[in-house]
């Protein structure tokens, strides 16, 4: 029951570490990172659920003020491009990659189609084949017992 409270007070303490998260002075991005991932990692052990939207809008909100006070409208907007820029590239690369990936794949299934053709043709004729024998089969002893009923 003790270990139920520690984890209890841990998860206020944590709880409260994540609602009051801030930067302070002298910490760079990655001190930042290290004590939030701290912090939501240990808050998950403990079976706290997040949202990765939710994550990225708490960091967002910490960085607001910091990134309004000190930009202009412009450089605003001019980061803004940038960052629009390159998720077109990135999703203009992405894009040719599955393009050359499916003429890949296209043209090893024709070649493998080109392969099969004459093999499942043979398999199509061999088994049409020993349909053919199994129901002549059939056909002929089903005449046997017509007849033999017939004789008794």
């Amino acid at each position: 029951m003790k270990a139920l409270v520690m984890s209890k007070e841990q998860g206020n303490v944590l709880i409260q570490e994540y609602d009051l998260f801030r930067m302070k002075p002298g910490d760079t991005i990655a001190d930042v990172q290290k004590q939030f991932t701290h912090t939501v990692n240990h808050l998950i052990g403990l079976g706290k659920v997040f949202d990765k939207e939710e994550l990225n809008i708490k960091i967002l909100q910490h960085f607001r003020n910091k990134i309004l006070t000190t930009l202009t409208t412009a450089a605003l907007f001019k980061k803004l491009k940038e960052h629009e820029l390159e998720i077109n590239r990135s999703n203009e690369q992405e894009h040719g990659e599955r393009k050359q990936k499916r003429m890949t794949l296209k043209s090893i299934v024709q070649k493998e189609d080109s392969d099969d053709e004459c093999s499942s043709s043979y398999s199509e004729t061999e088994t049409l084949t020993l349909l053919t024998q199994k129901f002549s089969k059939f056909l002929k002893k089903k005449e046997m017992i017509k007849v033999n009923h017939q004789k008794v």
